[in-house]
């Protein structure tokens, strides 16, 4: 997508609709993955997003085992169910429902995430965010906050939005800070026939995933449905019509405009970057 056509003030719209494709990861757990795939590989910064969603234990038991990740964050928010982190240098938590672990891998960590239970719906997503190049060998960190640690701005008409990190309309900050890419994460909830609206930086990158209901996405009748995820064109502001009760995320975060190389865990600007990645894997450099 290029933004050397945009207008001042005009809201974004509809570029592609997709519902993912279906796979699985980890030891064998179940997901959709939406960035990542062979219809969309990424959307600058945005690397990856998978949804897990299963109240089937034989779909998730499996979880994520040890596995190293360096040049770039990982974004894990859950919606239901418990899911258990532990990493090679002594960190551990538990991630369970409207909580967020925000884990910037940097220089390279190694790290498990398992569901805490056995039975019941796990449901949650994985977005996988790019570090700039002068950040990937950062030392890694996290920010990790549980629901009641996270903010949450009430609407007058009974809705409300989580904010993971950015700043909605009103001012409401949330509790992430991320100065790399500047993202803006927003878990937003409408009654049928609300109307929101969301600011933007013109350049960011920006998509909208319905987890559930029906929405018109800005001064136009172009539709999301529950599943779905929209990659919207470039614009000063986001404007969404509910058609339904509905709940949707709402992503967005300037481009790097970078270099990409990848293999598996690692996401680097060169293949010798790369390379080196897997040799400081294999000789306990991480």
């Amino acid at each position: 997508m290029t933004n050397s056509t945009l207008q001042a003030n005009n809201y974004r719209k509809l570029s592609l609709v997709t519902s993912g494709q279906l796979s699985s990861d980890g030891a064998g757990v179940k997901l959709t993955r939406l960035i990542g795939n062979s219809e969309l590989s990424m959307l600058d910064p945005f690397l990856l997003l998978d949804i897990f969603q299963s109240d089937k234990p034989q779909d998730y038991l499996g979880g994520f085992p040890s596995h190293p990740h360096r040049g770039f964050e990982t974004v894990t928010y859950m919606l239901a169910g418990r899911m258990r982190h532990k990493d090679n240098v002594g960190n551990e938590g538990v991630i369970s429902a409207n909580g967020v672990q925000w884990m910037t891998a940097g220089r390279g960590i190694v790290h498990s995430e398992m569901p805490e239970q056995e039975s019941g719906l796990l449901k949650g997503f994985q977005l996988w965010v790019n570090l700039p190049k002068k950040h990937k060998m950062t030392t890694p960190h996290y920010q990790e906050f549980s629901a009641d640690k996270m903010t949450v701005e009430k609407r007058n008409d009974g809705g409300e939005i989580r904010v993971i990190s950015g700043c909605t309309n009103n001012g409401v900050t949330g509790a992430v800070v991320n100065n790399y890419v500047k993202p803006t994460y927003l878990h937003v909830t409408l009654p049928a026939n609300a109307n929101f609206e969301q600011k933007l930086a013109v350049t960011d990158n920006t998509f909208i995933y319905m987890i559930f209901g029906s929405i018109d996405i800005g001064d136009s009748t172009e539709k999301l449905h529950k599943n779905q995820l929209g990659i919207l064109t470039g614009g000063t502001s986001v404007k969404v019509v509910s058609n339904t009760a509905t709940s949707f995320l709402l992503v967005s975060a300037m481009p790097l405009n970078e270099p990409v190389a990848r293999s598996g865990p690692f996401v680097m600007n060169t293949k010798v970057e790369i390379i080196q990645a897997f040799n400081d894997l294999q000789n306990n450099r991480f």
